[in-house]
This record gives structure tokens, sequence and C-alpha cells, in this order.
């Protein structure tokens, strides 16, 4: 006769944690969100069309998904580097790099901008060299994809770390001593083994980024049809009372970016499918 021992959890039970996760996850984002949709419902089609179709309105999209996106793709590879360097590496002041690397989380936005404003403007300490080579980053497009890469880079540092930290160098020793070179090794072991980790990463950074606004406005210069990214023109459409212009763009800018996550989600859970398969 088997006695089925009853378990107990520090937690309460799956009905009152589920309670509470639906109430928290209501009161913090589906309301808000279902507001956002009904309030942008509510406006005619036509105006809604004119809104988020207008040339102003166009080209803070493409700013701000298309820095977005170059943004993330630099940050993961820079990211990449950095992370392998923390952890494969020994070496003096590795403690305040790897403290350094979570500075965006501390700092507020509106400071960071301030900062990159300084450094990569025309008389800035970075700026002023840049200038020489004919080179510009402030009120730039460029200036909104450092401003970017600076606050997203944290994240694909820290979701690839444990993966690095977890391969296992016998492996890579065993591909060099079968004749791999370094370029095969990383591609067909160290590659495979991070790569949903860094595809973490980089949707988290592209997240931060679509929707970052203080450390951009200031570097960007804020010049419609040039360096306007989305998030300032809802600010601008607020200051204006015009309440549905700015939640029509709103609407634009969540739906394109949660079918962009889910792409890439869908990305992360076939490479880790295909990895599975063949490691089976």
């Amino acid at each position: 006769m088997k006695v089925r021992l009853k378990q107990h959890s520090v937690l309460p039970g799956f009905g009152l944690t589920l309670g509470f996760t639906l109430l928290y996850m209501s009161l913090i984002a589906l309301i808000p969100l279902a507001a956002l949709f009904a309030r942008a419902a509510s406006m005619d089609w036509t105006d809604f069309w004119q809104t988020v179709s207008h040339p102003r309105a166009l080209a803070s999209y493409r700013l701000s998904f298309g820095a977005s996106l170059l943004a993330a793709t630099l940050d993961a590879i820079f990211g990449f580097l950095v992370a392998w360097v923390l952890i494969r590496y020994r070496f003096p002041g590795q403690k305040i790099i790897d403290a350094m690397v979570d500075l965006p989380f501390a700092l507020p936005t509106a400071v960071s901008g301030i900062a990159l404003t300084t450094l990569y403007a025309p008389n800035g300490w970075i700026g002023r060299i840049v200038e020489m080579a004919g080179i510009k980053v402030s009120y730039t497009p460029a200036g909104v994809v450092i401003a970017m890469m600076f606050v997203g880079l944290p994240f694909v540092v820290r979701a690839v770390q444990p993966a690095i930290a977890e391969l296992d160098l016998e492996v890579e020793e065993a591909a060099a001593s079968l004749g791999a070179g370094r370029w095969q090794t990383f591609r067909r072991v160290i590659l495979p083994a991070v790569l949903p980790s860094l595809l973490t990463g980089f949707a988290m950074s592209f997240a931060r980024a679509v929707g970052e606004y203080g450390s951009v406005v200031f570097i960007s210069g804020n010049m419609p049809m040039k360096t306007e990214i989305a998030p300032l023109l809802i600010v601008i459409k607020l200051e204006q009372f015009d309440y549905g212009g700015a939640t029509a763009i709103a609407t634009v800018m969540l739906v394109a970016s949660f079918l962009l996550l889910l792409l890439i989600n869908l990305l992360q859970w076939w490479n880790r499918r295909r990895f599975a398969t063949e490691g089976s």
C-alpha cells in the first residue's frame, strides 16, 4: 500500500497565487493596454488612418524601429564579446568593468542622454575627434543608435553570460584536436549553445530601444522627418491635447513591437528545437 505524502509549499496554493498573478497582470498591463486599444478604436477610421500614415509619423516609425534593430544587432555582437571576456579571462579591474555593465540600469535615462550628448557633441571629447573624420553623431540618426545601444547592451551581456559559463572547454579542445579551426569551432560548437540566450538578449535590447525616450531625446535633436522618434511624437501629441492621435500612434507601435518580438521568440523556439533534434 502506497502512502502519498502531501507536499507542503512555502507559498500559497495554486488558486491563490494564480489569482494574485492575474490581478497583478491586469492592473499593470492588461487594463492599460485594453484602455489604449479602446481609445484608439473610438476614433473614426479615416482619422485614425490619416494620423498613423502621416509622413511625419511614418518617418518616426522608420527611425524608431530601424535604429532599434540596428542597435540591438550591434549590442548582440559587442555584448557577446563583453560577456566572453568577462567569463573566460581574468584581469585587473575585471569586477569594475563587470559592475559598469549595469550602469545603464542605474542611471536615469535623462542623465545618460545628457552625458552622451556632451560626449558626442561637436565640441565634446569624442565628438571633436569623429568630426575630424567628417562624421557627425549628435543630432543625427547615428546618435539615436548610440543612445539605444547604451541602454540595451546590459540585457545582452547578462543574458549571454550564463550560457558562456556553461560551455565545456573540453568540447572546444576536442573540436580543435579534430582539426576544426577557430571559425569552425565558433560556428559549430559555441554559437549553437549560446544562440538561444543571444536571441533573448537581442529581443530585450530591441524592446528597450523601441520604447526608449529619455536617453534619445537629447542626442537626437528632435528634428521632424529626420531625428524624431515615435515616443517623442506621442509626447508631442499629448502636449497638444491630441489624445486620439497619441493613442493611435501608440497602438501602431505596440502592435508592431508585439509582432517583431513574436517573430524573435518563434526563431528562438525553432533554434532550440533544431538544436535538441541534432543533439539527439
